[in-house]
């Protein structure tokens, strides 16, 4: 079960990508124009995959050998010391946890009544920061040894 929830996290990670990059490219080319339904739906879909993906990773940091049991077996400070292991223990889930707050907040200035230059400038400022934040914490493979992985997991 946990390598099946770790490739459809792989996978959705590219789904968020691909909304966040799609909701920020929308805002900037129409920033002068309406804010319509699409663009609301496009933060929608982006905010109840990232959701998702939250869901997905705290049980994997719950059951994986990466998150809590390296904690239980090892003892926070040796985690805290190893860069690799806190980075999957610590870092990367603050981080995307952060993300996912400012993917909130971004969607919901998108529901208020606001003038739509507005919202797409909160778009823009919130869902770029999110991309940011994302691209930083994201397991790449170029990351140190021991905290990469693979682009496409099973492939």
């Amino acid at each position: 079960m946990y390598n099946g929830m770790l490739h459809l996290h792989s996978v959705l990670r590219w789904v968020i990508l691909i909304l966040l990059l799609v909701a920020v490219y929308k805002s900037l080319v129409d920033k002068n124009k309406p804010f319509t339904s699409g663009h609301r739906k496009t933060g929608l879909f982006l905010m109840i995959t990232a959701d998702l993906m939250l869901l997905i990773g705290v049980y994997q940091w719950i059951t994986g050998p990466h998150g809590l049991k390296n904690i239980q077996s090892k003892g926070m400070s040796v985690v805290m010391k190893n860069s690799v292991l806190r980075f999957y223990a610590f870092e990367h889930f603050v981080g995307m946890v952060a993300a996912i707050i400012l993917i909130h907040i971004g969607y919901s200035y998108t529901k208020k009544d606001l003038p739509d230059a507005t919202k797409h400038k909160r778009a823009v400022l919130y869902f770029g920061l999110a991309l940011l934040v994302i691209l930083t914490f994201i397991p790449w493979p170029f990351r140190e040894a021991g905290a990469g992985r693979v682009w496409f997991p099973g492939m």
